[in-house]
C-alpha cells in the first residue's frame, strides 16, 4: 500500500516555482466560492509517519489560501473536560461549518493507531473504533461534508536519514520532537497497524491519498493538486446526489392499529396517592443525583410526546427537588442558522452533559423522524438514514456512562382537544397554543405512524423508549419520575 510513496519522488525547485503560483490562485478561488455557494464544509485528516511534512504542508497551504477561513485544531492529550464526555465529543464540537475548511491533527485515526502501537488496545478494539469511524464519516458524507484523508509517508531509511541530518544541524536539530524518536522505534509497528487501517477505511466516498513527504516541492504539489481537484469537482456539482434508500418508505400497518393504540389511557392517580409519590420519587432523585456513584455517570432525560401531553409539566417535577447546578434543559425547536450549518446531531452533541451532570432534552434529535418527517422538511433518504445514525449516537452515550432513558408522553385526541380549548382559556397558557397546534391535529395518523416506525426501530436495550399514558398528567409524572430512578439504580448496580 505504500511502495509508491518510498521511490523517492522529487521535482526540482524551478518546476515548484513555475506551477505553484497558479495552484495558488486556483486554490485561492476554490476556497471564495466555497464560502459563497456555503452548501458544504470540507475536513481534512492529516495523518502519517513524523517528519514526513505534515505540518510544513498545512502551514503552506494557510499561505497559499486565506487562513482567516480555515481553521486548525490538533488533538493530543485529552482534557478533563473531554474525559468527562463520550470520546467523539472532542471531534463533534470542532467540526467546520458550512462554507469552512477544517483541518484536523491528532484525529480519530492518530488516537487509534497511537493505542494499537503503545499495546493499549487489541486488535478487536481497534477494529471496533475502525468500524464507529466509518459510520461517523460516513454521516459526515451524507450531510455534505467533504472529507480529505492524508497520510504522509516516509521510508524507513528516509526517517531515520532525516533525524540523523537534523540532529547534526545545530540550527535545526529543536524540530526533533520527543514523537519523531519514539516512532522511529515503533516504525514498523505504526506502518503495519497504519496500513490495516488504511485498507478499512478507504472508501468512495472518503479515500486515503498516500503522499511522498521526502521532497517538499513534490509533497506540496501534489497535496495541492488533489485539493483544487476535489474542491472543482464538488463546487460544479450543484447539489449532492445521494443514493436511493434501499427500503421503501413506511407506511400504515395493514389493520390500522398502531403502537400507540395499544397503550390503557384510563390509568390514573387519586390526588393523595399523587401527592404521596410525588415527595418519595422527588427524595428518590435528589438522592441517586448526590451518590458517589453518580460521578462515573451522566444522566440525559429526552422527552417527546403528543402537543399538549404535559411534557413541560412532567419536566418540572423532575427537577422540582434538585439543585439547579446538577441540570440543564435544553429546549429544541427549529434550528438556527449555525446548526444548519453542521450535520444534524452536532446541536445535541455539544450539549452532553459531564459525569455527574443531568441535561434535559425538550424534544430532541428525534425531531428528524417526527416532525421533519411528516411535514416533509427532510427528504425520505434523510430520515430513513438517521435511524441508525440516532441508534449509534446513542450506543456512544451509553458506552461513555450516559444514563439514557427516553419517554414518549401519549394522550387521546379528545383529551388534547379539551387541553386545546382550556389553554385558550386561561390568559397565561394562551402562548402554549398555537395555529401550527392546531394544523397538527389534522396530521394525528401521520404523526402515529411515525411514533411507531421511531420506537420499533430505536427502541434498544441499551436506550429503550418508555411510552407514558399521559390522559392523567398525575400519572404521567410519577411513571417519568419513577422510571429515571429506577434507570439510575440499575446503572450503578452494574458498576
Amino acid at each position: 500500500m505504500f511502495e509508491s510513496a518510498e521511490i523517492g519522488r522529487n521535482i526540482d525547485k524551478e518546476t515548484f516555482e513555475a506551477e505553484a503560483p497558479a495552484l495558488r490562485e486556483a486554490l485561492l478561488e476554490a476556497q471564495y466560492e466555497l464560502q459563497q455557494q456555503g452548501r458544504f464544509a470540507v475536513l481534512i485528516l492529516i495523518n502519517g509517519i513524523e517528519g514526513a511534512g505534515k505540518g510544513e504542508t498545512v502551514k503552506l497551504l494557510n499561505e497559499w489560501m486565506d487562513a482567516r477561513l480555515i481553521q486548525v485544531d490538533t488533538f493530543e492529550q485529552q482534557t478533563d473536560e473531554e474525559l468527562a464526555r463520550p470520546p467523539a465529543w472532542r471531534y463533534w464540537r470542532q467540526l467546520p461549518p458550512k462554507g469552512r475548511i477544517g483541518i484536523f491533527f491528532g484525529n480519530w485515526y492518530s488516537q487509534m493507531l497511537q493505542a494499537r502501537v503503545h499495546k493499549r488496545i487489541k486488535n478487536a478494539v481497534l477494529d471496533q473504533a475502525i468500524d464507529s469511524t466509518l459510520g461517523l464519516e460516513r454521516m459526515l458524507c451524507d450531510e455534505g461534508t467533504l472529507i480529505f484523508k492524508f497520510w504522509f509517508h516516509l521510508s524507513k531509511p528516509q526517517m531515520e536519514g532525516r533525524l540523523k541530518s537534523l540532529q547534526d544541524d545545530p540550527l535545526h536539530s529543536w524540530r526533533i520532537s520527543p514523537l519523531d524518536w519514539q516512532q522511529s522505534k515503533t516504525y514498523d509497528k505504526f506502518v503495519r497497524f497504519g496500513e490495516r487501517v488504511l485498507r478499512r477505511t478507504s472508501r468512495d466516498y472518503a479515500p486515503w491519498y498516500v503522499v511522498e513527504g521526502v521532497d517538499e516541492y513534490y509533497r506540496s504539489l501534489t497535496v495541492g493538486r488533489i485539493l483544487l481537484d476535489g474542491l472543482q469537482a464538488a463546487l460544479k456539482a450543484k447539489s449532492r446526489t445521494l443514493p436511493h434508500p434501499h427500503a421503501a418508505p413506511l407506511t400504515s400497518s395493514l389493520d390500522e392499529r398502531g403502537l400507540l393504540d395499544s397503550l390503557d389511557m384510563a390509568q390514573a392517580l387519586e390526588k393523595d396517592l399523587y401527592t404521596e409519590q410525588l415527595m418519595f420519587e422527588q427524595a428518590r432523585l435528589s438522592s441517586l443525583m448526590r451518590d458517589k456513584r453518580m460521578r462515573r455517570h451522566s444522566l440525559v432525560a429526552v422527552f417527546e410526546g403528543n402537543d399538549a401531553a404535559g411534557k413541560g409539566g412532567a419536566i418540572r417535577r423532575v427537577i422540582g427537588a434538585l439543585d439547579p447546578r446538577q441540570y440543564r434543559i435544553v429546549p429544541v425547536a427549529a434550528p438556527t442558522e449555525e446548526e444548519r450549518a453542521q450535520p444534524y446531531l452536532w446541536r445535541f452533541w455539544r450539549h452532553v452533559p459531564a459525569r455527574g451532570k443531568f441535561t434535559v432534552f425538550d424534544r430532541s434529535w428525534y425531531g428528524r423522524v417526527l416532525v421533519e418527517r411528516v411535514e416533509g422538511f427532510c427528504a425520505p433518504g434523510d430520515w430513513l438514514r438517521a435511524y441508525g445514525e440516532i441508534n449509534d449516537f446513542e450506543e456512544q452515550l451509553s458506552e461513555a456512562g450516559v444514563v439514557l432513558v427516553k419517554f414518549w408522553l401519549s394522550i387521546d385526541q379528545q383529551t388534547q382537544l379539551e387541553r386545546f380549548k382550556a389553554r385558550e382559556q386561561i390568559p397565561f397558557k394562551r402562548f402554549k397554543i398555537t395555529e401550527e397546534d392546531w394544523r397538527n391535529r389534522d396530521k394525528w395518523p401521520l404523526y402515529r405512524d411515525a411514533v411507531g416506525d421511531m420506537v420499533d426501530r430505536t427502541s434498544t436495550q441499551i436506550a429503550p423508549w418508555t411510552l407514558v399514558e399521559a390522559n392523567d398528567k398525575r400519572f404521567a409524572r410519577i411513571k417519568v419520575l419513577r422510571t429515571i430512578n429506577e434507570a439510575l439504580e440499575a446503572a450503578f448496580d452494574k458498576h
